[in-house]
Order: structure tokens, then C-alpha cells, then sequence
């Protein structure tokens, strides 16, 4: 680019070139002045002018800043109202939570005096600086969220903090209502309520009958299930194998122990199948059928013990898939025998 100088009182014309570089370095030059000054303007005439309230300038600012402003809090003002839906949604589910958690501790046997230690209100610090290290309890809330027609960020911020304690609350409410129909179903399968093995024949029940051997009146401690040598005997419930003894009268003995003092016995077999300290779940083959020991045939000797008394197996049998442990031992619990541990 070339710009040509003249003069009326010269006799020459001046040239003067630019290249492209030059030319755009002078335009930005001159954009970066423009920009500093109005910049300078801005600074000392209208914010002057809007803190000092001249006449015309500071109503012209005071309508931009205005106009700025309330652009601002239309915005902010439409995202507070979607939040506050939100939240009212996030409120709504959480009583449907409470009300699902409410059936499932129910279905889980808690009782309410184990949610108060839950449900209790958290203590909170007491006013006034000299109470450090004192709490007070704070009366409990709750109810239905109803939004408001413009609520604040305080209020939003509020709320959402309790729904976090809400939803933490109802975490460990499941958590443990869980535990406790994981404990009823672990006990369920703890307790000897199916048949030890696949025979409807049953020779002798448990109460007093007259002994084979010495024909005198005796106590028989189990429930004998007739069946051929070799038949499989299942576990009639999961537990912990206790000992694979011989005994002199039950002959090849077999004993489960299920916790809780509740322990099976399986007599007279042909084979064990498993040693002690295996762990054996219900309906497992522990042991096959024989005529050991005190025996006159060929039959299966079952044995149900709770702290050392035994019971009556054919009430384990009977009593479902989870009968209650402890009141059921009350109401079968009956005297040791004098004579020996078993007859056949």
C-alpha cells in the first residue's frame, strides 16, 4: 500500500509505502486506543456520574445497570423455581420410601423400640459460647413438602439438606431391616424341619414305648424312619458336622450341631459320608441307612437335642419352614432319661 504526499509549495511528491504487517499492527494500534479510551471514559465520566447523579448520565446508567440486573434475577429466579419442583419431586419420593421402608421392617419383625435410637432427633449444639461440649435435642419435623411460590436459596439449600439426612436415614433403616430378613432366613435354614430321608415308614415316635430288648418301659428319645441299608440320609438342616463317633448303642453316629444349643442326631447308619467339622447345608448327603450298634433292623434313628434334652423331632418336622426356636424348646422340653442315651 503507498500513500502519495503533495504540496502546492513543493515541487516533489512524497511516497509513502506500507505492507501488509505494517497495516494491520497501525489497525490494532488504533483499536486498542479506542478501546482504552472509551475504557477511560466509562470509568471517569459515567461511573462519576452514576455515583454523583449528574442530571442525564446517571439515569442512563442507573437503566443499563437496571436492565442488567434484572435480567439477572429473571434467570436466577426461573432455575430457584425448577430446583424447588425438583425438590418437591425428590420429597414426594421420600415419603413413598418411608412407607416402603415402614413394610419392610414390619415384614422384618424390627420392633419400633429398635428404630428409636434411630428415628431420635440428632443433637444439636447449645446456644451461646459458654455451652461447648453441652447438646440439646431438637423436637422432630416432618410432613409432606409443600414449594413455595418464590422460595429463596436458603430455603432450597435447606430442604436439599433434609433430604440428605432423610435418605441417609432410610439407608440405614433398609440396611438393617435387611440384616434381620437375612437373620430369620439364615435361622430358618438353621432349624431341622425337613425330613432326614425320603420314607414315609415310621417304626417307633418319640415318648415312652415298651423296649425290644429287655420288654420293660423305656423312653425313646427320636423318630425311627424305616428304610433299606444304603438308602442316603439328607441333612435336615444346615450346620456344623460335631463328631462321627461310634457309640456302643447308636452304633455309627452322626451329629450336626446347628447353633443356638440345637444339635440333630442320625444312628444306626452303615457310612458316614461326612468328618467332623465339615459344614453341611439342609438337604446335603451326610450318612447312608444301616443297623449298628443297638439296633433290631435296618432303620434310621433321628435325633433332635436343644441344650442337651431331647425333643421331639417330629415336631421340628412338622412345624414349617421357620418355627420360633425358643418357644417351641419350652413347650417340648421333657426330662432326661435315667437309662441310657438310645435304644434303637
Amino acid at each position: 500500500m503507498q500513500i502519495m504526499i503533495t504540496h502546492g509549495g513543493l515541487a516533489r511528491t512524497r511516497v509513502v509505502s506500507f505492507s501488509r504487517m505494517q497495516l494491520s499492527l497501525a489497525i490494532a494500534a488504533l483499536v486498542l486506543v479506542l478501546l482504552l479510551a472509551s475504557g477511560a471514559v466509562y470509568h471517569f465520566i459515567f461511573l462519576k456520574a452514576a455515583r454523583e447523579g449528574w442530571p442525564i448520565v446517571s439515569q442512563l446508567v442507573k437503566l443499563v445497570v437496571h436492565d442488567e440486573i434484572a435480567q439477572r434475577d429473571r434467570f436466577m429466579r426461573e432455575n430457584l423455581d425448577a430446583m424447588a419442583v425438583k425438590v418437591g419431586e425428590m420429597q414426594a419420593r421420600m415419603v413413598k420410601l418411608e412407607a416402603m421402608g415402614d413394610r419392610v421392617t414390619g415384614l422384618a419383625g424390627v420392633k419400633p423400640d429398635d428404630l428409636k435410637v434411630m428415628t431420635a432427633p440428632a443433637p444439636a449444639p447449645a446456644p451461646g459460647p459458654a455451652a461447648s461440649g453441652a447438646f440439646r435435642a431438637t423436637p422432630g419435623v416432618g410432613g409432606p413438602y409443600v414449594p413455595l411460590d418464590h422460595p429463596t436459596l436458603d430455603q432450597l439449600n435447606l430442604a436439599l439438606q433434609g433430604l440428605e439426612s432423610q435418605a441417609e436415614q432410610r439407608t440405614d433403616l433398609l440396611t438393617f431391616a435387611e440384616s434381620r430378613l437375612f437373620e430369620t432366613r439364615l435361622r430358618a435354614l438353621m432349624v431341622p424341619n425337613s425330613r432326614p430321608i425320603a420314607s414315609d415308614v415310621i417304626g417307633s415316635g418319640f415318648g415312652f414305648r415298651t423296649d425290644p430288648f429287655t420288654n420293660r418301659p423305656a423312653l425313646h428319645t427320636g423318630l425311627d424312619f424305616a428304610a433299606d441299608v444304603g438308602t442316603t440320609i439328607l441333612a435336615a438342616a444346615g450346620g456344623v458336622v460335631l463328631s462321627t463317633d461310634w457309640h456302643p448303642q447308636y452304633g455309627h453316629l452322626l451329629e450336626i450341631d446347628h447353633g443356638n444349643g440345637l444339635v440333630t442326631r442320625y444312628a444306626h447308619t452303615s457310612a458316614i459320608l461326612v468328618k467332623a467339622g465339615d459344614l453341611v447345608k439342609r438337604g446335603q448327603p451326610v450318612a447312608r441307612v444301616g443297623t449298628t450298634g443297638r439296633s433290631t433292623g435296618p432303620h434310621l434313628h433321628f435325633e433332635v437335642v436343644v441344650d442337651g434334652v431331647p425333643q421331639d423331632p417330629a415336631k421340628f418336622l412338622a412345624a414349617g419352614p421357620a418355627p420360633a426356636l425358643p418357644a417351641l424348646a419350652q413347650r417340648t422340653l421333657v426330662p432326661t432319661p435315667s437309662g441310657p442315651l438310645g435304644t434303637h
